[in-house]
C-alpha cells in the first residue's frame, strides 16, 4: 500500500478494531484534574499485553497478512516495543520471525521480546543504533525473503494505532484536545484519523522530543529528511527520518506541532508517579510534558494524554529524577566562591537558613589554599529560588547559576590531596531533613574545614555523603572525633584503597 488518504486510513481503522480486539480489550481512559485547571484523560496505554501501544501495529499488520506471514516468516527491526509487539503477534499467530535490535536496546525490552515470542522468535542484536539493526534486518529479508513488519510507515501498522485513537472517542469523556507522540509518526497518523473523522474540531497536538524532532524537519523541508544525529533518551521515539505516509497524513491533521525538552520529559515523569502513581518511559511522557508547558491554553478543557509505554529500565530512574530537577526553576543549583577558612560553608548556609530550603545536592572539592568553589542545590518554589539569591547577593556573595551544567550529573569534584590536614575521611549518614547539615556543620566549623564533599538527595530518609575533613592541629581533629563518637551523625570507615583513592593514605 502506497497511497494514503485520510479516508482510506480511517477505513482500515475499523476493520483493525476485530483483529485488535481478539488480543486485549480496550485499554482504560483515566480522569484527572490538573493544576491550571484542566482535566487530564489518560489512555492507559501501559496496561497494554506488552505494556506498550505499538503492539497494535504489528499485531493487524501480522494478521492482515497472516497467510504470507506464515509462509516466509517475518523480520523487524525495533529499539524494544515493536519488538515486543511483533514477538507477541507471532506467538499468537504461529509465525516464525528474526527480531534484529541494537546492542545498546535496553535489557528489559530485550528480554521481554524473548519472553513474548518464546520459541517462535529469534533475536538478533546488531550495531549501536536502531539504523544498525534496521539494515542488518533488511539484508536478512533480502536473502531470506521473509515478509518485513514495519514499526510505522505503513498503513496496516497505522491502522493498527489508529484503534487507540477510536477508543479515545467512543468513550464517556470525549477530549477537547489530544497531545500524541511523535517518533516515525504512526500513532499520531493513526489517532488524528481516527478523531479528525469523528470530530474534527478537537485539535491534534503532535509531540517530539526536541533533539530527534525528525517530524517538524519534514514539515520545514516539505518532506521527510533524515536527521544527523538523535538524541536517544527518549528511545522510543529516537528516529532520524520521519515516514513517508504519516508525514503525508499529518501535514493535513495536525493543528500544531510542538517539541520538549528532556527536562521536560523526566519532570512529566515525575508528575505521572505523583497523580496517578504509574512510571512512564521516558517517550511515554512526552504529551505529558506537552500539556504542561501549554498548560495556561487548556483551562477548563478535557485533556487527551497517551502513556505510550511504561517499559522502562529501572536503572533510568536515577537519571530521570536528576533530568527532572536540572535547569528547573523549583530545583536550582549554583557555584558559589567561598574563602577556604573554617565555617565558610557554614556560614553561606545560614545565610538562606531562613527560607527552610531542602539541600538536594552538594559537591566541592579543595583545590586552593584561599577559595572554594562548592556547587550547590536546593528543593524549593520558584519564588524561594529569587529570595535566595537576593540574600546571597546582599551579603555579597560571588555566585552563579549552573543548573543546565552537564557535569552535574556526574558529580565531579576535583581535589588536590597535598592540600588536606590531618583529614578525616568517612561516609556521613544525615537525617533527610532542612537543617540536619547545616546543624553538623556549626559543631564542625571551629574544629576543621570541608576538603572534599559529595552528597545528592535520593529520596530515602537518609542521606549519605562522602566526605573528607582537614584539621589543623591534632587537638582540633580529637576533639571533633570525639564529638562525633558522642553525637553523630552514623559515619561508616571507608575500605583502605577508596581512603589511599582519596589521597588520605597515613590516617586510617
Amino acid at each position: 500500500m502506497t497511497d494514503i488518504t485520510p479516508e482510506s486510513l480511517f477505513s482500515q481503522i475499523m476493520k483493525a478494531r476485530t483483529r485488535i480486539y481478539q488480543v486485549a480489550e480496550p485499554t482504560p481512559l483515566e480522569v484527572y484534574p490538573m493544576p491550571g485547571g484542566w482535566d487530564m484523560l489518560l489512555k492507559r496505554e501501559d496496561l497494554s499485553p506488552i505494556h506498550s501501544y505499538k503492539w497494535r501495529g504489528a499485531y493487524n499488520f501480522m494478521k492482515a497478512r497472516e497467510k504470507e506471514a506464515k509462509a516466509v516468516g517475518v523480520t523487524a527491526a525495533s529499539a524494544g516495543n515493536h519488538a515486543q509487539g511483533v514477538a507477541l503477534a507471532a506467538a499468537r499467530l504461529g509465525v516464525s520471525a528474526h527480531v534484529f535490535m541494537p546492542k545498546a536496546a535496553p535489557r528489559l525490552k530485550v528480554e521481554a521480546t524473548a519472553r513474548l515470542g518464546g520459541a517462535w522468535v529469534e533475536i538478533h542484536q546488531v550495531g549501536d543504533n536502531f539504523d544498525q539493526a534496521a539494515a542488518a534486518a533488511a539484508d536478512f529479508c533480502r536473502e531470506s525473503g521473509a515478509l518485513y513488519v514495519p514499526p510505522y510507515d505503513d498503513m496496516l501498522v497505522m491502522a493498527g494505532q489508529g484503534v487507540l485513537g477510536d477508543e479515545l472517542m467512543v468513550g464517556s469523556h470525549r477530549p477537547d484536545v489530544v497531545f500524541v507522540q511523535i517518533g516515525g509518526g504512526g500513532l499520531a497518523a493513526g489517532v488524528a484519523t481516527a478523531i479528525k473523522t469523528y470530530a474534527p474540531e478537537v485539535k491534534i497536538i503532535g509531540v517530539e522530543e526536541e533533539g530527534q524532532a525528525s517530524m517538524k524537519a519534514a514539515f520545514a523541508a516539505g518532506e521527510p529528511v533524515t536527521l544527523d544525529h538523535v538524541d536517544v533518551f527518549c528511545d522510543g521515539t529516537a528516529v532520524k527520518r520521519a515516514g513517508r505516509l504519516p508525514f503525508e497524513i499529518l501535514r493535513g491533521q495536525l493543528d500544531d506541532l510542538v517539541t520538549v525538552t528532556v527536562g521536560e520529559a523526566s519532570r512529566a515523569i515525575q508528575k505521572f508517579w505523583q497523580v496517578a502513581r504509574v512510571l512512564s518511559e521516558p517517550s511515554g511522557a512526552l504529551g505529558l510534558a506537552a500539556a504542561r508547558k501549554m498548560s495556561e491554553q487548556l483551562k477548563g478543557q478535557k485533556v487527551g494524554v497517551i502513556l505510550t509505554g511504561a517499559n522502562l529500565d529501572f536503572r533510568q530512574l536515577a537519571m530521570i529524577s536528576r533530568r527532572a530537577g536540572a535547569g528547573h526553576e523549583s530545583k536550582p543549583y549554583y557555584q558559589v566562591r567561598l574563602d577556604e577558612r573554617p565555617g565558610a560553608m557554614l556560614a553561606m548556609l545560614k545565610t538562606v537558613a531562613p527560607l527552610g530550603l531542602n539541600i538536594s545536592y552538594l559537591v566541592c572539592g579543595q583545590n586552593d589554599r584561599t577559595t572554594a568553589y562548592p556547587i550547590v542545590g536546593f528543593d524549593g518554589a520558584k519564588s524561594q529560588a529569587a529570595k535566595l539569591e537576593g540574600l546571597w547577593a546582599a551579603a555579597g556573595y560571588d555566585f552563579k547559576d549552573v543548573s543546565d551544567r552537564a557535569d552535574l550529573g556526574f558529580r565531579v569534584a576535583t581535589f588536590q590531596p597535598a592540600m588536606f590536614r590531618r583529614p578525616f575521611a568517612a561516609i556521613l549518614n544525615f537525617p533527610e531533613r532542612p537543617g540536619a547539615l547545616t546543624e553538623f556543620l556549626e559543631r564542625m566549623a571551629p574544629l576543621g574545614t570541608i576538603s572534599y564533599f559529595s552528597y545528592v538527595h535520593t529520596g530515602e530518609q537518609v542521606g549519605r555523603a562522602l566526605v573528607v575533613l582537614s584539621f589543623e592541629t591534632d587537638q582540633a581533629r580529637e576533639q571533633f572525633m570525639a564529638d562525633l563518637e558522642k553525637r553523630g551523625p552514623h559515619y561508616t570507615n571507608l575500605a583502605p584503597e577508596t581512603i589511599e583513592a582519596l589521597g588520605v593514605k597515613g590516617w586510617l
